[in-house]
């Protein structure tokens, strides 16, 4: 009775397991994403019922005034008692909030601001706090779960599936990633020379709560639009996610400012197939099957939840696993493990 060797690089310990909701966070984000996009809709039209309720014009109204008026006064009616002060309480965008007591700003906000007026505001300066803390620790999380403009882009992407499966033509050019963080040096240097935060013009996430606030509340669109559907037109016909890759000053920032993050994707190379399912579905195109995630990792956990063998999981690190090789369970690993034991090699023959 033959027996077959054992693999003398073969380890006993028993292989690590994701924790089992980690599939599911990418279903998660999805939800986070919509909450934002759809609380920044419904902002502009709490604002309109303020201002209706402030000038006490509901019979003067037209139809579809009066519609948003009680519409918002039945959605808001169990939460406030006295909605023309305590909505409030709900004002701005992801650009720069408040949400109850708490005042969020995103950091390039801040950053405009500290730079176009040269003066430390304080006050200002808290508001971005707890976003820079967030993103020490998650990496560039703002982009994957909470940018409204990834919401759209997303989904951008797969009409880019859709056409590409009917035979058009989808571009998917790679540029040098280091071409953002001159987007943001040039920035940076227009709000010294003009005193004005240039980046709101330019940044997808202020301009998409801008522009949902100028269709709503003021009945038009401005010149953002156009600006944002450029966007997608380059990401659809030019580069995959090109515009989040290669040009947008704010994902410049939060690489930056996350570049140590402690929260990061590991890939469990015991169970890895090399199946490369984890690479094809990187929005960002990071390369999880060779280990290669860096800065530019959102935390978006899709690579997690595509994986057929379980083998993507979160780890606490301030920086990446080095390239562990092919996975085990894949045919290259097997080939060389085969090679290098001649044993198991004449035992697989017999």
């Amino acid at each position: 009775m033959n027996k077959t060797p054992m693999n003398p690089t073969a380890t006993n310990k028993a292989v690590h397991k994701p924790f089992f909701l980690w599939r599911h966070l990418n279903k998660l984000r999805w939800v986070s994403l919509t909450i934002v996009f759809t609380m920044l809709v419904l902002i502009p039209f709490l604002h309109v019922y303020q201002t209706y309720l402030a000038a006490h014009t509901y019979d003067l109204l037209s139809g579809s005034e009066k519609q948003i008026y009680n519409s918002m006064e039945w959605l808001s009616s169990p939460f406030v008692t006295d909605p023309e002060d305590q909505l409030d309480a709900l004002k701005g965008n992801t650009w720069s909030g408040t949400f109850g007591s708490l005042q969020l700003s995103d950091p390039l906000a801040v950053l405009g601001h500290l730079v176009s007026s040269q003066t430390f505001y304080w006050p200002f300066i808290l508001t971005a706090l707890i976003p820079v803390i967030l993103t020490v620790f998650f990496g560039r999380f703002f982009c994957g779960w909470i940018c409204p403009a990834t919401f759209l882009y997303e989904l951008n992407s797969n009409l880019g599936i859709l056409l590409r499966k009917s035979g058009l033509h989808i571009g998917n050019r790679r540029f040098d990633r280091r071409l953002k963080y001159l987007v943001l040096a040039i920035g940076l240097a227009i709000a010294v020379a003009t005193g004005s935060a240039a980046f709101a013009a330019i940044y997808p996430p202020a301009i998409i709560g801008r522009e949902i606030y100028y269709a709503i509340a003021l009945g038009g669109f401005g010149s953002g639009v156009v600006f944002f559907l450029l966007t997608l037109l380059f990401d659809l016909l030019l580069s995959r996610r090109g515009f989040c890759r290669y040009i947008c000053p704010g994902g410049a920032l939060y690489s930056l400012l996350g570049r140590f993050r402690l929260l990061r994707i590991k890939r469990i190379v015991e169970s890895c197939n090399d199946c490369a399912k984890c690479t094809a579905v990187c929005e960002f195109g990071l390369d999880p099957l060779h280990d290669h995630f860096g800065q530019e990792c959102n935390n978006c956990s899709a690579c997690i939840a595509v994986c057929p063998t379980e083998a993507m999981t979160f780890y606490l690190s301030p920086q990446d696993i080095a390239n562990q090789g092919p996975g085990h369970l894949g045919r290259q690993y097997k080939q060389q493990n085969t090679a290098f034991n001649p044993a198991e090699k004449m035992a697989g023959e017999n």
